[in-house]
């Protein structure tokens, strides 16, 4: 039961994403399993179950389906069928008697209480043009560090990144604009880069933050970058993991990368475009993304229109070439890649590493944008060290 509960939590984003009824098929976590066959009582009970974990959980549109099989069923309905894994509680959820599901609720609540959702403190922040933001702050200490987000991937994505660093600091994170809960909110918002630094500096203030250690994933990389350009002051160090950069002339891509640009600027036209690339598009994206992380990395590609609003931030993004930032980046920075990064070519990381004033090149033996948020302590410590070399100065 504490394993289905924060499966069903971690799907929320994505079920919110499709915007329908998500059918569901009882799967294994260790193989893809059609539908069983079992009594009408037994798949009532599932039924009962998942509904009752859901509402708890504050997950709507999952539906039990027992007519079809896992092959029947769209691209996304298998991700959320495969992370919740059915099958595994099929068998015995029959035999829970009524008089124990009050023993049921404690333990999903139990379980709920431990997740990225309840470990962080949300709000909503509005940026300086009024956009809407879903801000996640943990932690407590003297320091403060913001994740600047990879673009369009809900923060849940980097909880090893929070979870590591709230041991001694506080810790601020936030969702890309324009694409978590906003429903009514136009898509006609700014999408370029400096809309999207400026969001940076919105969270800082919303939290009195005068200055931070200020860590770039992927595309936020780019992000963190333009802000130092901006408010160097502001950022006690910088550092950029396996960025996504623009440059004003072409320069290495992985085959990943250029198709990935290709299928974005298509899609990026209109909402019309985004609706007709949106099936290739989630073709070539699932067949590069791990089951462990498919739920969340998935995200912006729910829907046509998060595709359209997906590619508009992401070409603000790439987009923009970051040569004119570069020398204006004063904060000590380290620039983190990998010789076998198949989704940003390290030769990116390596010439802003190249321009930057205080620049620090660090070349892992492996690694890429995926494997970056499932890091372990010995990577984050790298971090960690960057970060406690350019401390804080003490009050006068």
């Amino acid at each position: 039961m504490a394993r289905l509960a924060t499966a069903v939590l971690s799907v929320k984003p994505l079920v919110e994403g499709i915007a329908a009824p998500v059918r569901v098929v009882p799967v294994a976590r260790t193989a893809v399993a059609s539908p069983v066959d079992r009594s009408p009582g037994q798949w009532r009970a599932l039924r009962a179950l998942l509904d009752r974990v859901a509402r708890r959980a504050g997950v709507d549109g999952l539906l039990l389906s027992g007519g079809e099989g896992f092959d029947d069923l769209r691209v996304f309905e298998r991700v959320v069928s495969e992370r919740l894994a059915l099958a595994d509680v099929l068998d015995s959820v029959g035999v829970v008697p009524v008089d124990r599901l009050g023993e049921v609720d404690r333990v999903v609540t139990d379980a709920l209480a431990d997740t990225f959702e309840a470990y962080c403190r949300k709000e909503t922040v509005t940026s300086p043009d009024g956009v809407p933001l879903n801000v996640y702050a943990a932690g407590e200490g003297e320091e403060t560090v913001v994740l600047v987000p990879a673009c369009g991937m809900p923060a849940a994505l980097a909880e090893n990144w929070v979870r590591f660093f709230t041991r001694d600091r506080r810790v601020l994170t936030w969702e890309s604009r324009g694409l978590f809960g906003a429903a009514g909110h136009s898509a006609e918002h700014d999408t370029d880069i400096h809309a999207q630094a400026a969001d940076l500096f919105a969270v800082m203030d919303h939290h009195d933050v005068r200055d931070a250690h200020v860590i770039g994933l992927c595309g936020g990389a780019a992000i963190a970058l333009v802000a130092a350009a901006g408010q160097p002051s502001r950022m006690r160090s910088l550092s950029l993991w396996h960025g996504a950069y623009g440059f004003a002339e072409d320069y290495p891509k992985t085959s990943h990368q250029q198709g990935l640009i290709e299928l974005m600027t298509a899609a990026a036209r209109s909402r019309s475009a985004a609706q007709a690339v949106h099936a290739a598009f989630c073709q070539a994206i699932l067949t590069s993304t791990p089951a462990d992380v498919a739920h969340l990395v998935l995200y912006p590609y729910a829907s046509p229109e998060l595709l359209y609003r997906y590619c508009r931030l992401n070409l603000g993004i790439t987009g923009a070439p970051v040569e004119p930032y570069l020398a204006r980046v004063e904060p000590p920075t380290l620039v983190v890649t990998s010789r076998d990064d198949d989704i940003a070519h390290p030769v990116g990381s390596q010439r802003v590493a190249d321009g930057l004033p205080h620049g620090q090149l660090r070349v892992e033996p492996h690694g890429d944008h995926i494997s970056l948020f499932t890091a372990d302590d010995s990577l984050l410590r790298v971090a960690e060290d960057f970060m406690a070399r350019h401390p804080r100065p003490a009050p006068i």
